[in-house]
């Protein structure tokens, strides 16, 4: 361990209580999405970040904006820290907003709650905590740590920190980081968004939702040869999905970590009564894109697909309506910055390699990329979801990981950033 890497641990071991009863300040309220009410925990966090000694930003979003995401409160914050000399902004960005609980807890989903694991010492459980509140604590006390070194002599910075803390990633980030890009409340050089401690991901897969509505024309169930059945079409529209999903399948990613796209209906309405012929079936399509997919030629093969199918049906109508488009995140000339600090602090600070890979879900990494500012993944998650039941019962994180990813996080700024 190198003397700057020594100090930087010793810094962030000084605020590392703190720093737990901040994480855990955080998962104690709740901030679900939907219904997505966050603004009462924007406010919240914007306290314990004054606290620290931050100035914080808080730009309310608007009703309009709210309304077009579905949700009904959210605050961005920013922080930003100059260090006096030019040089770089690097913006930190995780999101507060989180999936509802849902069953199956042992442990109350909103107690910040910390057992002692034999194998992997304390651990704390709650919604949120790994995904990805533990990253409004991993950034805001690497920054603390730097702030502290710096404040005593004993590091010499140039450029900027901003902490970006978001609340709509489970919704798409379109009035969290995309609005404050978008508004121009900030335009960093480089960008990390909330990730994993033993890998940077480097690129993840896109996501398209479209919602399907089958129209046909009710009728009475003792004459249905009167009426024009829309379950019936639904169901072979649904039939024609399900058997592309072969063909999918047999397309594979070159990125480690990400597979082959993937097809899936989650969701579905239709029917009045179980004596009436059904007018109307409504369903959704998640396609997951891989990076070496175009998201609108994937869109354009689906809407085909369905049209086709449907038109086998006399009298049936289809409406499809895209309900969400995630970009895939590719590497930007300049993030293999980011990714090998992070890799060589990491490993200093956790004792192991430090993979590079890509992850099949979408996050709000995204957005930087896509306005061409470099971006990676890195924070305090676990090497896996499942490890930690991310979106499942009982989330939780390891307390170690926390403490190394912030010191990961605080070395990557400085080496960065030095003067």
């Amino acid at each position: 361990m190198t003397p700057l890497q020594r100090a930087i641990l010793d810094e962030v071991d000084a605020s590392f209580a703190e720093q737990v009863a901040f994480l855990a300040d955080l998962v104690r309220l709740p901030s679900d999405n939907p219904p997505g009410d966050c603004g009462a925990h924007g406010a919240r966090t914007a306290e314990l970040l004054m606290q620290l000694g931050h100035a914080v930003e808080t730009h309310v979003v608007g009703a309009d904006d709210l309304a077009a995401a579905g949700m009904q409160s959210a605050r961005n914050l920013i922080v930003r820290q100059s260090f006096g000399l030019p040089g770089p902004c690097i913006a930190l960005n995780a999101h507060g907003d989180v999936v509802a609980p849902g069953a199956g807890w042992s442990v109350d989903p909103y107690g910040a709650l910390i057992r002692d694991d034999p194998r992997h010492g304390p651990v704390m459980y709650g919604r949120g905590v790994a995904v990805s509140k533990s990253d409004f604590a991993t950034y805001s006390f690497a920054l603390r740590a730097l702030q502290r070194l710096v404040a005593r002599g004993g590091l010499r910075l140039c450029g900027a920190v901003e902490l970006h803390f978001t609340y709509d990633e489970e919704v798409g980030g379109e009035i969290g980081p995309a609005w404050l890009l978008r508004k121009g409340l900030s335009r960093p050089d480089l960008a990390l968004s909330a990730g994993f401690a033993y890998a940077v991901t480097t690129a993840h897969n896109g996501c398209l939702h479209l919602e399907v509505t089958v129209h046909g024309r009710q009728g009475h169930a003792a004459m249905p040869q009167a009426a024009v059945d829309a379950l019936e079409a639904a169901t072979g529209v649904l039939a024609a999905l399900y058997a592309s999903r072969a063909a999918l399948a047999e397309v594979h990613s070159a990125t480690p970590g990400i597979d082959t796209p993937t097809l899936n209906v989650g969701l579905i309405s239709g029917g009045i009564n179980t004596n009436v012929v059904p007018d109307r079936v409504c369903f959704r399509i998640d396609r997951r894109i891989i990076p070496e997919e175009s998201a609108e030629a994937a869109e354009a093969a689906l809407r085909t697909l369905i049209t086709e199918a449907a038109g086998r049906y006399p009298g049936i109508r289809v409406d499809i309506e895209r309900r969400m488009l995630a970009q895939p995140l590719v590497k930007l000339p300049g993030a293999e910055r980011l990714t090998a600090a992070l890799q060589r602090h990491g490993e200093a600070f956790l004792g192991t390699p430090i993979a590079e890979h890509g992850v099949p879900l979408y996050t709000d990494a995204r957005h930087y990329a896509a306005a061409g500012i470099p971006t990676v993944l890195y924070g305090a998650g676990p090497r896996a979801l499942a490890e930690a039941n991310g979106h499942g019962a009982d989330e939780c994180l390891r307390l170690g990981d926390l403490r190394a990813a912030t010191a990961t996080v605080a070395a990557m700024l400085a080496e960065l950033l030095a003067a």
